[in-house]
Formats: C-alpha cells, structure tokens, sequence
C-alpha cells in the first residue's frame, strides 16, 4: 500500500485518485476533515470533493454528483446519510471505481450493497468505520492530526483506535497506517495484517478487535509480520463473540474465550495486553531497547523501600488478563563473586544480593549507577535490569549536576548496546533532559514503577512466543463410535495406554469378566458424560459378585445401556491430570491441559494452546500448571512419567486437529504414575458426520 509496490489492497492506501463523497466546510462534521485530509495529499494524487450544496469546500471547487467528475476516482470515500449512500455507490460502480470507504454508520440492506460491491470487482472498508490513514503516501482520510511513525493500528472499534494513536503520539509513537475495519463486511483485520506485512514503514502492529471471525487467517498473517519482524500488540475486551462453547465436558467450562485468544498470540509470536496504555508502553519498549533473553531480573534502587516495592511486583502471580503468557520474571540471588564485586562500590552494609541497595552511594558519586549496571550487564547472570530512583531529577534539581547525569545515562546506554541486555529506569521525574536522554539512549523509562514491571513483563513475554507450525497432521478417518466406550477405541487406535476392558450389553456379559480381566474391577455406564454425579461409576470392585451387585444397582437407577467394565488401576503415587480438546469456531482446534479428577473445575488450573502441539509445547504446557509440584514428586513422593503424559498431550492434540468430525474430546482423568500415563475417562462429541460403530 506505498507507491513503489502494489499490493491487492493498494486503493486504500496509496490510490492513484479519490473522491470525498459528502465533503464539507464545518469542522463539526466529519466530511470537514476528510475533505481537508484528502487536499493535504492531493501533490500525490487527483481528489475531487463533492458536494451537492456548496459550491467550494476549503476553496476548492466541487461537483454536485460523482457522476459529474472528469475521471474514474479509483477510492471513493463515502460520508451521507445512511439513505443515500447507495445511490452514490450504484454511481461509482457505473462509473468503474474499484475501493470504497464508507464512513456512514446504520446503512440499510448492507449485505445487498456488499454484494453489489463484490460483483464489481470492487473493495470495500466499512460501513461504520472512521476511515485510514497511510504516511507513506500522504493518505489521510479521518478525523484529527497523526503524525508520521512506525506503529500500524488496525481497530475495529475507530473510536479505541484513534485513543490508541493519540497515546502513541503523547509518547514519541507515529502512526505507520491506520485503518478503522468498521463492520468488515469485505476488507477484514485478518487482509489488513497480510499487507502490512511488506509495508516499510511499519515496524509493529497494534491490533485491537472484539470479534475473531476469520482466527486461522489472523493467526497466520501475525505468524507472517513477526517472521518479518514486525510484532503485534493484541487488544481486546471480553472477546465473548469470539469462542462459542460446548457444555459436555469440564473442559468446556474451564476456558473462556480470552484463553482461546491468547493461544493463538503464542501460536503465533504476538502478545495480549490488556489496556491502550499498556499497548503504547510496549510499542515505546520495542521502539527504544532490546527484548530481553530471559526472564532473570536484576534491580538496583536508592532506597530499600523502592527496591522492594520493584521485587515485589516482579515475584507477584502474573496477571493472565494481560500477556496470557508463561512467561514469569524472577529476581535471583547473584553469586558471591559478583556481590563482593558490587559491595565494593558501596557503603558497608548495603544489600547486594538482589535487590541491590545503593544505600547512599548514587548521591555521593552518580557514577555508581552506571558503574554498578555495567558489572551485572557483563556478569551474564541476569537478562534485565530495573534501576528505581532519583535518576533522571538531579539535574532538575541541581542544574550543576546535569552534564554528570547525562553522561551516567549515556555510559548505562553504552552498556545496554554493548550486552545487548535491557536496562529500564523508574523515575521520580518524566519531564526532564535526562529522561530524554534515556530515551534517546535506549532505556525505557516511567515514573510508576507498576509501569515499568508491567512493561518489562510484557517484553519477556513477547520474546518468550515465536509463533510455531499449525499444519494439521492428515485427515483422520477413524470410525467414532458412541460413549466411552467409543472413545476407548479412538484413544487405543492412536496408541494411547487405557486399561483393559470389556463392554457390556447385559448382566450374562459378566461372566466373561473373570476370563478376560483381572481384578479389581471398575464398572462404568459409558454413556453418561459427568459419571460421579449420577453414581454412573463404582471402583475397587473386588470380585465378579461385587460387579454383579454394582451392575444391578446401575441398572435398577439408570436404565439399561453400554456399560464398560475395566481393570481398575492401583498404581500408587498417581497424579490425575485433564486432556481436553475442542473446536473453536474462529481459531480451530485448541488443546487444554489442567488438573484432573472430579475436582477439575474447582480448581480451575489449566493452560490452552492451538493444536497441534509438539512435545516442546505440551512440555511448556505442563510446566504452567500449578499442579505441576505433584508430577515433580511432593513431600517424599516419586516424580511421575511426564514424557508419556507430554507425548498423550501430544497425541490428542493431533487427533482434533486431523479429525473435523469431533467438536470435543476430553480425556478425564489421565492417571500419570512413574511406569507411564493411561487415560480411565474419555468423551467425544462428534458432528453428525462421525461415522458410528
């Protein structure tokens, strides 16, 4: 969308002609700044402005119809009352335009308009957006001022997007693009991020959406611009369009949409955040200093109190509502060596460990700063550090000081170039040369130090997501049988460990028990999805009496049906743990895992991915839980096998992926003990389209 390439959607932004359908003089309105952003680039391209009541709009002449103009507009921008917008785009068709931008909100019939925009050959942004913007071609069609910059903002609130900008430029952050994607009924977020991909200009992406219509497609493009090296922002409300969720399974109420978003962030090397000021701090971030490697933070402060308050925040839980990240920053204890190297620089007494306290020693020699930043840079035994306190205000304060603490902040910049590790600065000024300084220099800087945690956690994060391969491993054609029993087949037919068993039509099935299984037994009524709350499962039976008992207890309660009967498994030391997929129906196919049992949604601790995942993944997967203490061994208890519940994870994430017919498949619980993982419960909801057997 910049002159020197043509892309599919270059119309909108660098067309060779536009017309402002609805241009006017009052700057109440919005056909004023259109007109006016419209004639600002008019050195780059032919704008007409039409008008069927003035005669000029900004002292330019207008045409009453766009009928009337000289040539084929090849950008229309549409701003009428909602009745007559289709009249001026039936006209514009006529006349061979081929892009439109319609501003008007509450148009009628939109989907027939849409259609006859489609037949034509021709593109459409909106209805209902606040126009776009380009700075490569000098392409301004909303409302306000923007200045020129790196960050590209794709919105489909306009209102939110143009918040997003003005905070960008309150921060130094210029607009590479704009684009309000208003209704999305032809150009959608998912076509705007493809094309930003090889747009100069944009060296990151702020995207904010409230529906995921089209996921896989917006997935892939983030996949792409970060593969350029352009990395997106991600925000959004409750997403509560997005994900439309099956009750079946524990599952199904344990994920909310917002964890369905944040798997395809990671899948595809993106970030959530969870307000527009967290947004542009990271955007400033990017803009200024390198991504940490790590997650080992080192802070240095003033006074102890501010040391603390900065550890504090970083070994607090991280907020899932922002990154949904694993990533977790930590502050370790530095070695020995390395504290006998700082406590060198500093008053008897001060705290080196991590926090370190300067106690004193920045205000007899400001030099300590950067002095003491350079030692822990080039120790290698962090990937960050946090400098909280007065740094930046000397100079404001004492005018005489202010050459020195340039110059600190230059040699702490000079360290963070050369160790390629971030340093960020909290503050007691945000106003002065030397915080100028910082920024010029590379050092993130905030006068909240929530701020600057909050941001460096946001970097982390994103240096911790490099998007990963989602091809689809073949198409499945097993056949999908009913209950549990059909589950057992799906999951022993992939490979995957369950006990044996035998199904059961009818009480004389059980004399085959004896023969064919070994005790204990377990009696289960295979159809029923939530088995313990209607009694549907009885354990530890010992003998073929006692299944007999169990078996006509189930049937006197709940009716005839397929009833499985298992060997019980009476592995000691066993964690159980939750597999579950489902289908989402914007992003495809997802994998959770969580803490399993009866207990599952009491808990609540689960971590989702899309699927497929690799062994990394469900590795990282695992390692996310809180359960993950238990699988580790727990007061004297042996570690389990994770490798065989990582490759079951694996597995299951394959065959929701391979398999289109399965809406869900949770496999609850998945024993784990040392010998291995085996799955005791499974449940599939299939589409009418699963074959049964």
């Amino acid at each position: 969308m910049y002159a020197s390439l043509k892309s599919p959607l270059s119309s909108f932004g660098n067309p060779a002609s536009l017309a402002v359908v609805g241009a006017s003089d009052d700057d109440a309105k919005w056909g004023y700044w259109l007109a006016r952003g419209a004639l600002a680039g008019r050195y780059e391209r032919d704008v007409w402005l039409i008008n069927h009541n003035s005669v000029t709009v900004h002292g330019e002449p207008t045409y009453a119809h766009i009928s009337q103009l000289p040539q084929i507009p090849e950008l229309v921008v549409v701003c009428v009352p909602a009745k007559a917008v289709e009249k001026v785009v039936i006209d514009a068709l006529a006349m061979g335009a081929k892009a439109f931008v319609i501003i008007t909100a509450g148009v009628p019939d939109q989907e027939r308009l849409v259609a006859r925009i489609r037949e034509a050959g021709a593109r459409l942004v909106g209805p209902n957006c606040l126009g776009l913007y380009d700075a490569s071609s000098a392409l301004q069609l909303t409302w306000g001022h923007f200045s020129a910059g790196s960050l590209a903002v794709v919105s489909q609130s306009g209102q939110l997007g143009l918040e997003i900008a003005g905070l960008g430029a309150r921060a130094g952050i210029g607009i590479s693009r704009f684009v309000s994607v208003g209704n999305q009924h032809d150009v959608n977020a998912a076509d705007l991020l493809e094309d930003l991909v090889d747009h100069r200009a944009t060296r990151h992406v702020a995207l904010y959406l409230e529906s995921f219509a089209d996921g896989a497609r917006l997935v892939q493009a983030i996949a792409r611009l970060a593969r350029a090296g352009k990395r997106t922002i991600v925000l959004t409300t409750g997403a509560s369009e997005s994900s439309k969720r099956l009750a079946h399974s524990h599952t199904g109420s344990m994920t909310s949409a917002l964890d369905a978003v944040d798997a395809a962030c990671r899948a595809a090397g993106a970030i959530r955040v969870s307000t527009p000021g967290e947004l542009i701090d990271t955007a400033q971030y990017l803009e200024a200093a390198p991504l940490p490697a790590g997650h080992r933070v080192a802070v240095i402060s003033d006074s102890g109190g501010q040391g603390g308050i900065a550890a504090d925040l970083i070994s607090r839980p991280e907020d899932k509502a922002a990154s949904g990240s694993a990533a977790k920053l930590s502050t370790p204890t530095l070695s020995s060596h390395l504290q006998l190297e700082l406590a060198a620089q500093l008053p008897e007494g001060a705290s080196v460990a991590n926090p370190v306290d300067l106690s004193g020693a920045g205000e007899a020699d400001m030099h300590t700063y950067a002095s003491l930043s350079e030692a822990i840079l080039r120790s290698g035994e962090v990937d960050s550090v946090i400098l909280s306190g007065y740094l930046g205000k000397y100079g404001e304060d004492t005018p005489s000081t202010a050459q020195t603490e340039l110059a600190v902040i230059d040699a702490i910049g000079d360290s963070v170039q050369r160790y390629g590790r971030p340093v960020l600065i909290h503050s007691m000024t945000s106003q002065s040369a030397a915080v100028e300084r910082m920024w010029t220099r590379g050092l993130p800087t905030s006068t909240r130090v929530e701020r600057v945690v909050r941001t460096l956690q946001s970097a982390h994060a994103l240096s911790s997501v490099r998007g990963r391969d989602l091809s689809a491993p073949g198409t499945a054609t097993i056949p999908i049988g009913s209950g549990y029993w059909g589950a057992r087949q799906v999951l022993s037919a992939h490979g995957l460990s369950v006990p044996r068993g035998m199904l059961v039509r009818q009480r004389t099935d059980l004399h085959a028990v004896a023969e064919r299984l070994t005790g204990p037994y377990v009696l289960k009524a295979g159809w029923l999805e939530h088995k313990s709350e209607y009694r549907g499962i009885a354990l530890a039976l010992s003998d073929v009496a006692s299944l007999e008992a169990a078996y006509d207890d189930m049937v006197t309660r709940l009716g005839p049906g397929q009833y499985v009967v298992e060997e019980h498994d009476v592995r000691d030391d066993v964690v159980e743990i939750l597999i579950g997929a489902q289908r989402d129906r914007n992003f495809g196919a997802l994998i959770t895992v969580g803490g399993g049992g009866t207990e599952a949604e009491l808990w609540q601790d689960v971590c989702t991915e899309l699927a497929p995942v690799d062994a990394t993944t469900a590795e990282t997967m695992i390692d996310r839980l809180q359960v993950r203490a238990l699988l580790s061994g727990w007061r004297g208890r042996p570690a389990v096998n994770t490798e065989a519940l990582a490759a079951m994870i694996v597995e299951v994430s394959r065959i929701i992926a391979s398999d289109p017919r399965i809406d869900e498949f949770e496999v609850n619980p998945v024993r784990v003990g040392v010998s291995g993982a085996m799955a005791v419960d499974a449940l599939i909801t299939a589409g009418e389209s699963a074959a049964t057997a």
